[in-house]
């Protein structure tokens, strides 16, 4: 007779499907039947042993099945370990860059300050500077603050021109050159 644990037998819509890990054993069990009834009618008078026939291709298939399922497990465990380890160290580098990343963008803001601390504390010396010469050219005398002027580059000239009230100015005009002059009103004209 044959066991349960050796034979599964799947119904599927009607028709019996027998898995191939269990079919040697099917066919061995039945040929182990098939020779144990041919040699019972001739060993009738003989004692008979309990003969319980093992199925040996199934047994060794299930073992097979087995330690190969194992190796894959542990292959699949190994892996996940790799994976896990790189994971971290992943991780860590990840963390790493982002702190350098962090530290970057904080210097990058102290250099900032500092560059624009230094841009206003240039142009304010430069403005301290420019407050000096207009009241060095407000003391002197017209026709040499204007020769002065003239001779500056026209920026500088221009800027000291701005600087300076228009009574001032006023009488520096006849003493500017023209050119220069008309740049400074038309300069101050435009609307910005």
């Amino acid at each position: 007779m044959i066991q349960k644990k050796q034979i599964t037998l799947f119904l599927v819509a009607g028709a019996v499907v027998v898995t191939p890990y269990v079919m040697p054993a099917l066919f061995a069990t039945a040929a182990v039947q098939n020779e144990t009834a041919a040699k019972a009618p001739a060993e009738a008078g003989r004692e008979s042993a309990p003969a319980s026939p093992q199925p040996i291709n199934a047994t060794r298939a299930a073992r097979e099945e087995k330690a190969l399922q194992d190796a894959r497990r542990q292959q699949l465990a190994e892996k996940e370990a790799a994976l896990a380890a790189k994971e971290q160290e992943l991780k860590k580098l990840s963390d790493k860059l982002e702190a350098q990343v962090k530290a970057l963008e904080e210097s990058k803001k102290r250099l900032d300050d500092t560059v624009k601390a230094q841009s206003e504390a240039q142009k304010k010396l430069q403005d301290e500077k420019i407050t000096k010469m207009v009241k060095l050219f407000k003391t002197m005398k017209s026709e040499q603050s204007a020769r002065m002027i003239d001779s500056l580059k026209e920026d500088m000239a221009l800027i000291l021109l701005s600087r300076l009230d228009t009574k001032s100015v006023a009488k520096l005009a006849p003493f500017i050159s023209q050119p220069r002059l008309i740049k400074w009103v038309s300069d101050n004209m435009q609307v910005k």
